[in-house]
């Protein structure tokens, strides 16, 4: 059996820290807490946590990767400025995943349609032939257009939490060119830079 690349996985996108570590022989472990803010200030402390828990160090990590979004504006600039830092100082590839995509791979088999709840009556939709294969792109929808585009065979996901381990198993696998780490946040921040044009000018 060849040795799988060693993989650190991070989701920082909803409201939970998610981290798991893919091993050479295949086993993972993970470590998950339930944080809606904060991400940022103990996401180093947990990666120690999980890498001395297995004996590996920074140095053994072949890959890294990270979910995208949609999702947590905050959470996703967290968890792809530390994903990208790590690849960056280790020079090593990552792997940044769609949201959509990623929490599709907890389907067992066939055709599943993804519909996480955008707030304000909206939904980010995503249909997908099966789990882990790309489909045409997250959309942010009405609630009632995004559950009329479910097809009567497909798997429906409403829960928004990765499994962090199938997230580690896929990226070990996946192409680098592939899955750019680029945030893909659909949505529009609702706190936006002032339009300098807009900007009163003092005498």
């Amino acid at each position: 059996m060849t040795d799988l690349p060693i993989t650190l996985a991070i989701d920082t996108a909803a409201p939970r820290l998610q981290l798991a570590l893919l091993l050479a022989d295949g086993s993972c472990d993970v470590l998950v807490e339930d944080i809606a803010k904060g991400h940022a200030e103990i996401l180093f402390d947990r990666i120690n946590t999980l890498l001395a828990r297995k004996g590996v160090g920074y140095e053994a990590l072949a890959r890294i990767a990270t979910t995208t979004g949609p999702g947590s504006f905050t959470g996703l600039r967290i968890g792809l400025s530390a994903a990208r830092g790590l690849g960056l100082a280790r020079k090593l590839p990552v792997i940044g995943v769609p949201s959509l995509l990623a929490i599709s791979l907890s389907a067992p088999s066939g055709p599943v349609a993804v519909l996480l709840d955008a707030r304000r009556d909206e939904a980010y939709f995503e249909a997908f032939p099966s789990p882990g294969v790309v489909g045409d792109g997250p959309r942010l929808l009405p609630m009632a257009e995004a559950r009329a585009l479910v097809g009567s065979e497909a798997l429906l996901i409403e829960a928004p939490f990765v499994d962090i381990g199938k997230l580690a198993r896929f990226s070990a696998d996946a192409d680098p060119a592939a899955f750019p780490p680029h945030a893909a946040y659909v949505r529009d921040a609702d706190a936006k830079p002032q339009d300098a044009s807009r900007v009163p000018r003092r005498a």
